[in-house]
């Protein structure tokens, strides 16, 4: 009797694992999740794509992945699942593990990254299966692990009880990271992209250190007091009494972990430099989360603390590495030990995809030019040239160019949710205040419902500073819509923010990274599987430079690409509101001018210039478009049914060859999967064709891609009736079959290929599903062989 996939690997590849000495309970895991499926976006709808799970991966340890195993049915060679293995190890690293094995059930073949055997792959009776110590001393060695080093690598993972354990790509950090210092490396960087969660693999990776005791004093570096104490008080939570938070001119030596900000080890005196009443060997780990910041640069006071503890381990985070002909996160940490990125979240399904909607607005595309000696709103002369959007809200402000952003803002939100979290990022504090009373004017009933329904958010409110938790908390549901210029860029974690709207003129790759990633998390919970990005600076042009998903150049003899208007780094501080804010964090003008903190206030917008102020001339949109990620995570502009066509026919080259497609797969659900991956969402699709929504899967790829007359499910119903197809059949099974067949004229495919559709009226008056496939039908076979059959009848051609 042929076995099936699932019996192969229950029945035979389970227990001659057990035999080998693996142990079912600690070492084997099946259908081991990888990614969550890639999240697809169309008009306001979403589907995701398939789950990726390995069959089995075998572990030494809880942590410590060593070997994944693809199991296939009897029929196929042994060797057939072996490309699906080696995928998970190499092709997306989802595995980091050197030893991969495809199994029919009747051998394995092994492929051995060690070589230990003189061979890359070798194929193994059932009964010559590794052991664990085979693997794991091989492993060992393939690694460079020493033996001494071992007790570090072995050290588990922090385990609350909850089931919560580090996603792959996290424990690939965390594993690489503790594996680099057991083998002496004492400079180290990670690249996460924002959302990935960097925090929680610093914490799993300083909790294996400390308690194999490799390393006993740590400190954790950020340069945000919410991003301090949100990680005291989440992730870090577990090392209670252990732990303090640094403050100002406070030192307490009998602490094992710090949290610190780098301005509070830091001062302009001597004095006042905390770090320096540690002595140079007190600490021998040092974490730097958004290491991009002041500690890449070699001038920064905050490199001074790297410096001081110069012989503890340093391991660098950072969404965005920085390289310029200043500044070298890789010249300090060298090249990444790991770097997963915003790319490979979203195919994965662990970030969010985005839609973009880009303006055109006639003065930005025309430009402004003022009348010989006209004034300003304030009486001030306006300087005699043509302005553009380079200089709107920088050096000249159309106030109905403002009104006119907000206008849209609110027009968008009414039509999809009037309380989605969004963020308006603004050219500086005048223009985020000017932002957040044109949104109030657009919106007054929400305004009367709440004076919070919008929030000025920047470094010198402390109102608006005061409601930054509220915001980004999912269960609060004002602020809704906060205007901002530089101190949302970072250190927010707005898992629920759907909206970001770009007002701002953004060169700065590292930036634009940072603010994207205020919109990258997937949250479930609340309904945020996607996020939408209103542009009016045309900032979204950086998606486009093929630097925007990779790791920058290092710099060789001073040459690298460094975009046009990167800030530069600053080694001091400025105080706002008694706060210590980075320079570095502030809204600076491309020529280094404006107030002490660095930010517009308005006004002067610099010595010896004024910004001016005009109120009387009309500003309208042109232009509009909006775009979608694609498979390849390119942004198209074409429409939905030009996409659904050119992507069927790029893997169906003929209607005949998506015929034969369609009528040899066992479940037509599997091929929409396919189709949803490649970013095809069907009820979408239905939704843009006349008369969509009466058709089947079937009927409308056939008409979007091929141009074929489209049947109504109902239409096929009828058809299959007319032929009398169920006369085959007993009278139980025939009511099952036309039962089925009407669920499908109503609802689609889904319900012929899902057997809780047995459970609904009328076909549960027939018995349990279980009583329907076993007494009506004869057995499960014989009744997934009369939903094929069914499924033949209702899609026959003619």
């Amino acid at each position: 009797m042929e076995l099936s996939e699932t019996d192969v690997e229950t029945k035979i590849i389970i227990p001659a694992l057990k035999k080998a000495g693996w142990d079912i309970k600690t070492q084997i895991k099946q259908q081991t999740p990888l990614t969550d499926g890639r999240i697809v976006v169309r008009g306001n709808m979403t589907a995701r794509g398939p789950k990726k799970f390995a069959d089995i991966v075998l572990y030494h340890k809880a942590n410590i992945p060593l070997a994944c195993i693809e199991v296939k049915k009897q029929k196929f060679a042994v060797g057939k699942g072996m490309q699906q293995a080696l995928g998970y190890l190499e092709c997306r690293e989802l595995l980091d593990v050197p030893f991969a094995f495809s199994t029919n059930g009747k051998s394995f073949l092994c492929h051995d990254k060690t070589l230990s055997s003189g061979k890359l792959e070798t194929e193994l009776t059932i009964d010559q299966f590794p052991s664990p110590q085979d693997l794991w001393a091989k492993y060992k060695a393939h690694k460079g692990i020493a033996d001494e080093a071992a007790d570090i690598v072995e050290q588990d993972y922090y385990d609350d009880g909850s089931g919560k354990a580090p996603r792959y790509y996290q424990s690939l950090a965390i594993n690489k990271t503790v594996e680099a210092i057991a083998n002496a490396q004492d400079r180290i960087l990670l690249v996460m992209a924002t959302g990935t969660g960097k925090t929680y693999t610093a914490f799993q990776i300083i909790w294996r250190l400390w308690k194999s005791k490799t390393k006993k004093r740590i400190l954790f570096l950020a340069d945000r007091n919410i991003l301090v104490d949100q990680t005291k008080q989440q992730d870090f939570s577990p090392f209670g009494d252990k732990m303090t938070k640094i403050q100002k001119r406070m030192v307490d030596k009998s602490y094992e972990i710090y949290l610190s900000l780098y301005q509070a080890a830091t001062g302009s005196e001597e004095e006042k430099k905390i770090f320096k009443q540690f002595s140079p060997d007190f600490f021998d780990l040092i974490i730097i989360d958004e290491c991009h910041r002041g500690s890449a640069s070699e001038a920064s006071a905050w490199r001074e603390i790297l410096d001081h503890f110069s012989s503890a381990t340093h391991i660098g985070l950072t969404a965005t590495p920085k390289e310029t002909k200043d500044v070298s996160n890789i010249a300090y940490f060298g090249d990444p030990i790991y770097t997963y990125s915003l790319k490979q979240g979203i195919n994965d399904g662990f970030l969010a995809p985005y839609k973009v909607i880009k303006f055109d607005l006639d003065k930005d595309l025309e430009g402004f030019t003022p009348e010989e000696g006209q004034l300003d709103k304030n009486g001030n002369l306006i300087e005699q040239r043509t302005y553009n959007q380079r200089d709107f809200d920088h050096t000249l402000v159309l106030e109905q160019r403002t009104e006119l952003v907000a206008q849209k803002v609110v027009e968008y939100l009414k039509q999809t949710n009037p309380f989605d979290k969004t963020i308006i990022f603004c050219q500086d504090i005048d223009h985020a205040e000017r932002m957040r009373q044109a949104i109030a004017n657009a919106c007054p009933d929400r305004m009367f419902e709440n004076s919070r329904y919008v929030m000025r958010i920047t470094g010198d409110s402390p109102e608006g500073k005061a409601e930054l938790d509220n915001f980004i908390h999912p269960e609060e549901r004002y602020p809704v819509i906060a205007t901002t210029s530089k101190l949302m860029t970072t250190g927010v974690d707005a898992k629920t923010c759907k909206l970001i709207v770009l007002d701002q003129r953004i060169q700065s790759m590292t930036e634009f990274k940072q603010i994207i990633g205020r919109g990258t998390r997937v949250n479930e919970e609340f309904g945020k599987r996607y996020f939408t990005i209103m542009d009016f600076k045309k900032a979204t042009e950086l998606f486009y430079d093929p630097k925007f998903d990779g790791i920058p150049e290092q710099i060789i003899d001073g040459e690298t690409w460094t975009p046009t208007g990167e800030t530069p780094d600053d080694d001091s501080t400025v105080e706002i509101e008694g706060e210590d804010i980075p320079v570095d964090d502030l809204d600076w003008e491309e020529d280094e001018t404006g107030t002490d903190d660095g930010e517009d206030t308005g006004g002067n917008s610099g010595e010896g210039r004024t910004k001016y102020y005009v109120n009387n001339v009309a500003v309208e949109v042109v232009g509009r478009r909006i775009e979608y990620l694609d498979a390849d995570n390119n942004l198209i502009t074409e429409s939905l049914e030009d996409y659904t066509r050119k992507s069927v026919m790029k893997q169906f080259a003929s209607l005949d060859d998506f015929l034969k497609r369609w009528n040899e797969a066992e479940k037509k659900s599997a091929i929409i999967e396919e189709l949803t991956a490649q970013g095809i969402i069907l009820d979408a699709l239905r939704a843009e064709i006349p008369n969509g929504e009466s058709m089947g899967a079937f009927d409308l790829i056939c008409h979007v891609a091929y141009g074929q007359p489209p049947l109504t499910r109902r239409e096929r119903a009828e058809n299959v009736k007319k032929r009398n197809y169920f006369a085959r059949y007993e009278d139980k099974a025939r009511a099952v079959l036309e039962g089925l067949l009407d669920k499908y004229a109503d609802q689609g495919l889904n319900t012929l290929e899902d057997r809780r559709v047995l459970q609904l009226h009328p076909l549960n008056s027939f018995g349990s599903p279980v009583e329907i496939i076993r007494d009506v039908f004869g057995g499960k076979d014989n009744y997934a062989h009369a939903i094929i059959e069914l499924e033949q009848e209702i899609f026959k051609q003619g």
